[in-house]
């Protein structure tokens, strides 16, 4: 094959061109469509957040209820919602909190054994003595999302006071419709 062939064969006909622009075209297009999509979705989540944690809960105990049945047959109910996230800037302020005020055993500490709740102790002497042998010892703490989530309700709900920035701590009320 000389240059020429090679040159004749690479050439590609308008028509084709054609029905690649029109292939990306349509692919623009379908781009265009999923960011309208999920900026839809993304305000229709925060309209039906705001009628779960404000609207109807702030209408139904101005009405006094917690909870009632409508005619139509929907049971709605009003109950508590907590969330709590430790902000990765806050983990040792979080975690020596937790220690000063006798929770320390919500704390797991990892170091390739996992070590429960109430042995944070022993990982520390273990991942000490295994540094001073040389090894090196990667350490992981944390408090899992459920435990630190139960341990913000079981708080709250007795009144007891925790630093809210620490733990990221959200309490809302949130509505429950079932038909």
């Amino acid at each position: 094959m000389d240059l020429e062939e090679i040159s004749l064969s690479m050439k590609v006909d308008d028509k084709e061109l054609d029905s690649l622009s029109s292939l990306c075209k349509e692919m623009l297009e379908q781009q265009e469509m999923i960011a309208n999509l999920e900026e839809q979705l993304k305000t229709a989540k925060e309209k039906e957040r705001k009628l779960s944690e404000e609207r109807i809960p702030n209408k139904m105990n101005e009405l006094g209820y917690s909870n009632i049945e409508l005619k139509t047959g929907e049971k709605i109910q009003i109950k508590p919602f907590y969330s709590a996230k430790i902000p990765a800037d806050r983990v040792d302020a979080a975690f020596q909190w937790l220690r000063d005020n006798g929770q320390g055993d919500l704390i797991k500490n990892n170091v390739s054994l996992t070590f429960g709740r109430s042995q944070d102790n022993e990982a520390k002497a273990i991942v000490d003595e295994l540094r001073n042998k040389g090894h090196n010892v990667k350490q992981v703490e944390k408090v899992e999302p459920m435990t630190l989530k139960a341990f913000v309700r079981e708080q709250t709900e007795k009144g007891q006071s925790i630093p809210s920035d620490l733990f990221g701590v959200y309490i809302a009320n949130k509505t429950t419709i079932k038909k």
